[in-house]
């Protein structure tokens, strides 16, 4: 006990202390949410695997996807690395970085205000943002709840308070930038983190591949499989089309949400764009792979599970259940590593709640004329409320953090992803466009959650990002276009010539 309360104890104290020295570096708006867009490769890529994953990711997802699908849960975690990642950078990294810098777009609502000349769509995207971020950031919380029982047999409403607490204080204290370098120190404990434990849980069943046999003689759940044997560490698992939906949620996903959009409004340059691209690549297939690979064999500690009052099983128990056989400084390392996580997650999503609230909906709205000074205040007074409202829905959430994590990333995603993405390819999308993306985004999502038309939250988000893909040229095609002349100028900030050595372009 002595071990683990000296690592929190270190951990909490470098975090505090990041906080207090990045406060200095903060003079001004743009400091404070976007580093002063100089934040380089390692940070800016650390950033964006942390902001990614999270106890979510480790304890709720890995949990109950390695439990449906087996070992073919891993092509989620590769999902999340080659799509939500590699590919993120590849075809949004570079003309974010540019088109925002050139609009002077600091959020993602305000780059839907400045992009289709609308004041509207900013003012109901900050909504949006402010809204859904919310059961996110509730769904983080509740991921701690079962790790911190078996590592100190504290309560879990003690847990939340703390951790909110701690957090708020080095995000309020140094903006973007203290985020950016704890997302560093945090994400390198990840990688160590999960590695280490991956390793001792299957040592304790006798190596990889007596784990690996002992999976394959239970016989599969899914009706599509027929209960046979072996579905669970088969190439695709016992049910394809579910496996497919999750991978789609969870990795395309990121393409449309504003905390990891956001990440390449900051990048400095373009060796940042190329090195942050393959570490943030890197990290996501180590973290997010080993943990959909440890969940893979979570049917191999069901006896560690637990079930609710109507019997049914708690997915956010298995992964703490397997953690329970760890010795005591493994357990340590993992609840570090799950706070790493989740601290990093969090404190992307209040700065990007807070700044959205500030720059898009209160300032030249609510208020006509607000100083550098005043607008870095208002944020960290809504960090702060964005914190408590987040703890008040976690200490009595709704549902299972698989589901809240559902609601959160299909509405976002489903609104944000075709609008931004193609804005930044094509010049023919319109603004009634970019409002149908919305109201699908959200009306999926919504609507699903009280109707139940679709099998689930992660499948309605799926469906709400695929929507969106195919609405917004639809609708393009038949509704009235942006001012020529505008959209022209807009796209002329790609048409800028650089100088570049030999080593990044040949000449002719």
């Amino acid at each position: 006990m002595g071990i683990k309360v000296a690592l929190l104890i270190i951990f909490f104290a470098i975090m505090i202390g990041v906080g207090l020295y990045s406060r200095k570096h903060t003079k001004n708006v743009n400091d404070f949410v976007l580093g002063g867009r100089a934040v380089g490769p390692w940070l800016t890529a650390f950033a964006f695997g942390t902001s990614y994953f999270s106890s979510v990711v480790f304890v709720g997802y890995a949990g109950q996807f390695g439990w449906k699908f087996g070992l073919a849960s891993t092509w989620i975690g590769l999902g999340n690395a080659f799509i939500g990642s590699l590919l993120a950078w590849v075809v949004l990294g570079r003309r974010t970085r540019v088109m925002t810098n050139y609009l002077g777009a600091r959020t993602m609502p305000e780059f839907f205000e400045k992009r289709f000349q609308s004041k509207s769509l900013k003012l109901v995207a900050s909504v949006i943002v402010f809204i859904f971020l919310i059961p996110y950031t509730a769904s983080i919380y509740n991921g701690l709840s079962n790790l911190f029982g078996i590592a100190f047999e504290i309560d879990y409403k003690v847990c939340v308070i703390v951790m909110a607490l701690l957090t708020g204080v080095y995000v309020i204290a140094g903006g973007y930038m203290a985020t950016a370098i704890n997302d560093f120190i945090q994400g390198i404990v990840m990688l160590i983190g999960i590695v280490a434990v991956i390793v001792s849980v299957l040592n304790g069943q006798g190596g990889f591949y007596e784990a690996v046999k002992e999976l394959s003689t239970i016989a599969s759940e899914d009706a599509t499989t027929l209960g046979q044997q072996g579905a669970y560490t088969s190439f695709f698992g016992p049910n394809v089309v579910d496996l497919v939906s999750v991978v789609i949620l969870t990795s395309l996903g990121t393409w449309g949400l504003p905390q990891m959009v956001q990440k390449f409004y900051s990048i400095k340059d373009e060796k940042s764009i190329t090195t942050g691209t393959v570490i943030s690549t890197i990290f996501a297939v180590v973290v997010a792979g080993g943990s959909y690979f440890l969940g893979g064999f979570a049917r191999l500690f069901s006896d560690k599970a637990t079930y609710a009052a109507d019997g049914k099983l708690q997915y956010d128990s298995l992964i703490p259940g397997m953690l329970s056989t760890l010795p005591n400084v493994l357990i340590g390392i993992v609840v570090v590593l799950v706070l790493s996580a989740s601290m990093s997650t969090l404190s992307s999503l209040v700065m990007t709640s807070s700044s959205t609230l500030t720059l898009d909906f209160i300032k030249g709205t609510l208020v006509k004329d607000l100083s550098e000074k005043k607008q870095i205040l208002i944020m960290r007074i809504f960090i702060a409320v964005f914190i408590v409202i987040s703890v008040v829905m976690a200490l009595d959430p709704p549902t299972f953090i698989a589901q809240l994590m559902g609601i959160s990333w299909g509405a976002l995603a489903g609104s944000f992803l075709a609008p931004f993405m193609y804005g930044l390819y094509s010049k023919s999308v319109t603004k009634a466009a970019v409002w149908v993306s919305f109201a699908s985004g959200v009306g999926i999502t919504v609507s699903n959650m009280f109707i139940g038309y679709l099998p689930s939250p992660i499948v309605a988000g799926a469906v709400a990002m695929v929507a969106g893909l195919i609405l917004v040229p639809l609708v393009s095609l038949f509704t009235p276009k942006i001012d020529w002349m505008i959209v022209e100028n807009t796209f002329e900030c790609y048409n800028e010539e650089v100088k570049s050595s030999k080593k990044n372009i040949l000449s002719e």
